[in-house]
């Protein structure tokens, strides 16, 4: 699997706003995540997920969603391309990185928020995380 956006929606009448993904199954989530970073570390980075899917919603504000392929758990390239998707709350999509990758979550504006959800059970995390320093792979020459 690679990852993938799921397309959603905005309507607007005299009553409010409705935003939806009616294409996002919530058969294998979990659990899930809000994630608020601070504006002193915009960026919380490198954590990958060998079984984990993780799937992103902006609720709030901006993120840039970047992501690397692992090649080996233990000692990765530093060289892998590190891909990237732009979320914001004005928009209407959940961005899926399936298991096999890391990632790193950017904050682009000041009180942004971003919600994950996760397919791996809480009891299966530590068999399944790997870190790695949040310099490990180069973002935007931060």
């Amino acid at each position: 699997m690679i990852p993938n956006i799921i397309e959603g929606g905005n309507f607007l009448d005299h009553r409010g706003s409705i935003s939806y993904v009616n294409d996002f199954r919530f058969d294998d989530i979990e659990r899930f995540y809000i994630i608020s970073n601070s504006e002193e570390n915009p960026i919380r980075a490198w954590q990958g997920h060998k079984l984990d899917a993780k799937n992103f919603y902006c609720i709030n504000g901006s993120f840039n969603i970047h992501f690397v392929k692992i090649d080996n758990w233990e000692n990765p390239s530093k060289n892998l391309e590190i891909e990237m998707i732009f979320v914001s709350a004005s928009e209407s999509k959940i961005v899926h990185i399936p298991p096999g990758y890391a990632n790193a979550i950017e904050s682009l504006e000041k009180d942004s928020k971003l919600i994950s959800f996760s397919t791996l059970p809480l009891a299966n995390v530590k068999e399944d995380e790997a870190r790695y320093s949040s310099d490990y792979w180069e973002i935007n020459g931060k």
